[in-house]
Formats: structure tokens, C-alpha cells, sequence
């Protein structure tokens, strides 16, 4: 068994594999890496098979997303090449630095409560900013409103090595993701029903309720394009947002809490559907009305879910922001992670 694998999805993304695969392979300090290829139907394969040999390709026979992608890839890596003590699983967008791997081994492997632990994101176009999908960390607040060190809803930080530290944190991201390899396969991997985005989030709760831990590890820095199989702003990606939010919500949340979060959460989604019809962005306000309805069509599986998952903690045990990230930014104007959480 290889200590760490580095694994990338992919899906269509030959030109993100050109631009970024000779870098992975550069810093990836002799670890091996392999792609997974999820069904694409751009010549990623043949590309890769012509011009990378040394990189073991895992051919999926169809795209599952995300979630399913990795879910598969990573039992064939196990059951096929031996495994690993910790998979990265790297999004064919990223493009590492020099060194960003050691740091996340050496802080996962001092403490073995940490299951899943992210470097810092910054973003590929604009290089001090941090970038959406994770900047130095990820929270959530007790509406189950997703944010990042570095970055709150639309505004981005720049990054003056205030979020250096190693810290736990609520989620990791996804796109640039290290976990420990028993503990995926422990949890069951990632929701297949997710197919993409809040997947990882729903994980990191989940291993969170086993007893184990998430971090930022901001000894280690990445860049990500961001949007590289969906565009930033898409209405398909704006329905699984919200889809799978509420997904997540019903699956974890304490039972006390469960009902009443979920109903001002379901008022909120229809108040930001009222600030997308004012923008004119008619699609958008459908991909919400369509989640919700894929969300109430699939009580009946989340119910199952929820009632397999080890009980809940109380969220006053996990790094749950105990106050609204909405009203925060929106009424209260408060914009960076330092001010949230004054």
C-alpha cells in the first residue's frame, strides 16, 4: 500500500489536463497519480494513454458526477492497485505548488482524527485573491449557509498569510481534497445522490458524527480556475446548490432542529429567488423551484439515510457559526470572515 495516491477526475476535460497534469506529476514528490475518467467523450483518454504513460488511468463506463465518479475510482484504486493510506483527490483545474503536499501528510499524520484536510485555494486569474470553491477553509452556519475564511458569499479576500495557521474547520473542499483512505471507505464514500457540489460538505459532517475531523492546512497553497465542467454562474449548478443543501440539512441535522431550520430555509431559498427575478435571471428561479421539488420527491430516501447515520451530535460540539451569514452580510455589511465572526 502507497502512502499517498493522487487521484483526478475527470470528465471532458482534455485541455485541463494538458495545462495542468505535467505540474501534478511535478509536485507530486514520487507519489503516483492517476486519473479517473468519467465516460469522457473528448479523446481524454487516447490523449493521456499517447502522452502520459507513467499515469494509471481509471476508465469509468459512465459519468456519475462527482460523487459517483470518485466513489467508484477509488474502490478500483483500492481493490485493483492496492490502495492508499490517503487518496488527494485534485480537481483537473488545480494547479499545484512546490512542496503543498508534505504539510497536509505531516499534519494528518500527527493527529489520526483528522480524516479530510484542504491547502489554501487561490484563485488561477486573479493570484492573491482566495477563490470560491474552499479559499482557506470552510464553515457553516446554523441555517446550514455555507462560507470559507477568505471568502463570504461574492466577496473575495486577498491573501496576506492571515489564514497561515492549520485549523479544523466544518468542511474541506473538493477540489483539492486529502482523506484519509479507511475513513471514505468506512463512511461509505461520498452521497452518489448528489452527483456534484455540496457532496464533500455532506461528508464532512458525516465523519464528523463518526468522531473524526476536517482542517485547512495553511502551511500549503493550490490555485483553482473554478467552474472548469459547469460555469461559476449556471442554472443547473444553482439547482444542485440548492438541491443538495437541503439534501445535506435533512440527512444531519439533530431532530429537534430539523423542521424548523429546514422550513426558514425553504422561506430564504424563495427570498433569493426574488433577487434573481429582479436580476431578469428567469432560469435560476426555476433550478430553485425544480430543487425543491427533486427535494421533497426524495424524503423518502433521505429518511432511510438519516435514520442509518450514527446519532447526532449536538451541533454546539462540531464548528457550527451559531448566528445567520445571511443577515451578517446582507443587513449587517459584514463582508470578510475576520468581521463575521467579530
Amino acid at each position: 500500500m502507497t502512502r499517498l495516491a493522487l487521484v483526478i477526475l475527470n470528465y471532458n476535460g482534455q485541455t485541463f489536463l494538458q495545462q495542468f497534469l505535467p505540474l501534478v506529476l511535478q509536485h507530486a514528490d514520487g507519489h503516483p497519480v492517476f486519473v479517473a475518467d468519467n465516460a469522457s467523450t473528448d479523446g481524454s483518454v487516447a490523449y493521456l494513454q499517447a502522452n502520459f504513460p507513467g499515469v494509471t488511468v481509471v476508465r469509468l463506463t459512465r459519468n456519475t458526477g462527482y460523487a459517483g465518479g470518485y466513489n467508484e475510482a477509488l474502490e478500483q484504486i483500492r481493490q485493483v492497485h492496492g490502495g492508499a493510506t490517503y487518496y488527494a483527490l485534485v480537481n483537473s483545474d488545480i494547479e499545484p505548488t512546490a512542496g503543498w503536499i508534505e504539510p497536509i501528510l505531516r499534519l494528518m499524520d500527527a493527529n489520526p482524527r483528522v480524516a479530510a484536510c484542504q491547502p489554501k485555494i487561490r484563485d488561477f486569474n486573479r493570484r492573491d485573491l482566495f477563490e470560491h470553491a474552499g479559499a482557506a477553509g470552510g464553515y457553516i452556519d446554523y441555517l446550514g449557509y455555507v462560507f470559507c475564511r477568505g471568502r463570504v458569499f461574492a466577496t473575495f479576500e486577498p491573501d496576506r498569510g492571515q489564514y497561515n495557521d492549520n485549523r479544523r474547520v466544518f468542511w474541506a473542499t473538493g477540489a483539492c481534497l486529502v482523506v484519509r483512505a479507511d475513513v471514505f471507505h468506512q463512511s461509505g464514500g461520498f452521497d452518489a445522490h448528489f452527483f456534484a457540489h455540496m457532496e464533500e460538505i455532506d461528508w464532512c459532517w458525516r465523519i464528523q458524527r463518526l468522531g473524526y475531523e476536517a482542517w485547512a492546512c495553511g502551511e500549503s497553497t493550490v490555485y483553482h480556475v473554478g467552474g472548469g465542467t459547469l460555469p461559476k454562474v449556471n442554472p443547473h449548478k444553482t439547482y444542485l446548490n440548492y438541491r443538495n443543501s437541503l439534501y445535506m440539512l435533512y440527512k444531519n441535522l439533530p431532530s429537534g432542529w430539523l423542521w424548523p431550520k429546514l422550513l426558514f430555509r425553504l422561506v430564504l431559498d424563495g427570498l433569493s429567488s426574488v433577487l434573481f427575478l429582479k436580476q431578469g435571471q428567469i432560469a435560476d428561479v426555476w433550478a430553485i423551484i425544480r430543487a425543491h421539488f427533486a427535494f421533497y420527491g426524495h424524503l423518502p430516501t433521505l429518511a432511510r439515510q438519516r435514520r442509518a447515520l450514527k446519532p447526532q451530535q449536538q451541533l454546539s460540539e462540531l464548528p457550527v457559526v451559531q448566528q445567520s451569514i445571511v443577515w451578517q452580510y446582507f443587513a449587517n455589511k459584514k463582508k470578510t470572515y475576520a468581521e463575521v465572526m467579530d
